[in-house]
């Protein structure tokens, strides 16, 4: 979480820090209702959907998802890391941070891995440059013009094991800096050799245009084909897109974004035109990419092989798509033909070719498609298997407009009317926490049961907390969530002064994070006198109790009556006063 920087800074930082004064800064807000309202800063609209929750120092786009703390929108903004983003508001509000021994502010280190880094994309520039052998060679014979290759500042990694070391590595403190940035590797004679060697280079930008890491690709058949920066401090291969930011200096909002797997894909598509591709460095798309995507563009259009590989690689992407189709987001596929990637195709075809939205297979149609292949509707059985595969799905995804076409479609393949597949959808039950909503009116739909909105309550009013007079009669109860509702309540115990805020950062970076954001996010509590807050969260504690005592009756019952004290005997008495025990 707050690495080396004590949670005690943060808590102070937090306290200080306005949500919606730094906003401001940034993003005109202007008032509405108790929060304030903007055009979103992450992606492009023309009604207001970013609010800004000043009694629970926590942003959210209903639009594009973006949510978080102060902390969260620094970072996002500007594109910095987590110590980064607290070293900067530490910085306005003239805060000192706590150091330890031999620690160097995160900025300093991170200044001088970027510094590092530009310098070693010069460096392969030139080599490419002066180089006139094979690298050339190549790039010619793939067609790339000069033009691509100083827009994307593709480079070259001279074959030898030394070239880099000698070039930036001149001191003890020089190779490990490069050794941090993923340049060089420990081994051989004399310490350290070269990461890449004989391959074509592209640096890799983050949204400010820093260099964070490189793609090389091999000239002949060596394997791997395409090697990446192996995890630094500033990059992180499951979170990170090739030519995201050439893509945004040419256009800061272009309505589509092709997603293709390799470098070299992008350059071929540049070279014919299509200047909005991005890649995924060669992995499956993540979760991480898509926020990222959707922040820029609406309509992405994911690019596969035509072949099983690229049919299993759309089913990935659908999977991690699906619930984040929020309203306005579209997903399509594009499969090339058999023994065709988006880099031969469109050198073989052309761009109106690749571009011909009769290539485009909505992920809708995907979707239905696919299950309905799979489980065959031509019987009864058939088309009960055809909804038991797809319930999980259409469970997944947010509501809206396409969740509700997708919904009447499959009833009219199932043969059935909708609201016999909108039962089937409410007993649904998937094995993830199911989402607690806080109406308008106070009252909460039973979809998480008290566990949520005991939570939710904490993030709306952490002093509620204080109402729990002994956080240890939580512990030891079986139903899920239970243990984390005890560990909160104790958070705050011990430190009444924390907001919503506080407490969001105290888990970030745990399996606990989304959910907590995702509760945050919904609707304020009342603030009329018709909605007892107090009242509410104490019913749902006492509640919670009550089935830790169950339990504990439970326990003794399946015990034989010998084995019982006097003390357990009285209290199934107590709870079974017919029976005879």
């Amino acid at each position: 979480m707050a690495g080396r920087i004590p949670q005690a800074f943060i808590d102070d930082l937090l306290a200080r820090a306005d949500i919606v004064e730094v906003i401001d800064s940034h993003v005109p807000l202007r008032k509405a209702g108790r929060n304030h309202q903007a055009l979103c800063p992450f992606h492009e609209e023309k009604t207001p959907s970013f609010t800004v929750s000043q009694d629970k120092q926590f942003y959210h786009c209903f639009g594009c998802g973006a949510n978080g703390t102060v902390i969260t929108f620094v970072m996002e903004l500007n594109g910095l890391g987590f110590v980064e983003a607290v070293e900067d508001l530490a910085g306005r509000y003239g805060l000192e941070i706590p150091r330890e021994a031999g620690y160097r502010p995160a900025s300093k280190q991170h200044d001088e891995l970027y510094e590092l880094l530009e310098q070693a994309a010069q460096f392969y520039r030139k080599q490419l440059q002066e180089y006139k052998g094979r690298a050339a060679d190549y790039l010619k014979g793939r067609g790339i013009s000069g033009t691509v290759i100083e827009d994307y500042e593709i480079g070259y990694a001279p074959s030898g094991w030394k070239r880099i070391l000698n070039a930036l590595g001149k001191s003890a403190e020089a190779r490990a800096r490069l050794a941090e940035a993923g340049l060089i590797k420990p081994g051989g004679k004399e310490g350290h050799y070269d990461f890449f060697r004989d391959r074509i280079m592209f640096p890799i930008r983050d949204p400010r245009g820093r260099v964070i890491g490189f793609g090389g690709r091999v000239l002949g058949d060596d394997t791997p084909k395409y090697l990446n920066s192996p995890e630094t401090p500033l990059f992180h291969k499951g979170r990170e897109l090739y030519g995201l930011y050439q893509v945004r200096r040419k256009k800061k909002q272009p309505e589509t974004l092709y997603v293709v797997e390799g470098y070299m894909d992008v350059i071929a598509l540049a070279q014919h035109g299509v200047d909005n591709a991005v890649a995924t460095l060669g992995t499956a798309v993540t979760d991480k990419h898509l926020e990222k995507l959707y922040r820029v563009a609406a309509r992405l259009i994911f690019c596969f092989d035509g072949d099983e590989a690229g049919k299993k690689a759309a089913w990935r992407g659908l999977e991690i798509a699906l619930p984040q189709l929020r309203e306005g987001r579209q997903a399509l596929f594009n499969f090339m033909p058999e023994g065709h990637d988006p880099d031969s195709f469109i050198r073989q075809y052309g761009a109106e070719q690749f571009r011909s939205d009769d290539r485009t297979v909505p992920l809708s149609d995907f979707l239905l498609a696919s299950i309905k292949s799979r489980a065959g509707t031509a019987t009864r059985e058939g088309r009960a298997t055809f909804l038991d595969m797809l319930l999980p799905y259409l469970a997944g995804m947010p509501a809206g407009g396409l969740r509700q076409l997708i919904r009447q479609e499959a009833a009219g393949i199932a043969q059935i009317d909708a609201d016999g597949l909108d039962k089937l959808l409410q007993d649904y039950r998937p094995g993830a926490a199911r989402r607690t909503v806080i109406s308008r009116s106070g009252q909460q739909r039973e979809k998480s049961g008290d566990i949520g909105n005991i939570i939710a309550y904490i993030l709306n009013s952490p002093g509620l907390a204080m109402l729990v007079e002994d956080p240890a009669e939580l512990a030891g109860i079986t139903v899920p969530g239970a243990d984390f509702v005890q560990e909160l309540v104790t958070l705050v115990q011990s430190n009444p002064e924390i907001n919503c805020a506080g407490i969001l950062e105290h888990w970030r970076g745990t399996r606990y994070e989304a959910r907590l954001n995702e509760l945050a996010a919904g609707p304020d509590l009342p603030a009329d006198e018709s909605f007892d807050l107090e009242r509410e969260f104490i019913h749902r504690v006492e509640k919670l109790k009550s089935a830790k005592a169950r339990q504990s009756i439970q326990e003794i019952a399946r015990k034989p009556p010998s084995q019982l004290s006097d003390e357990a005997k009285k209290q199934l008495r107590r709870r079974y006063p017919s029976d005879k025990k």
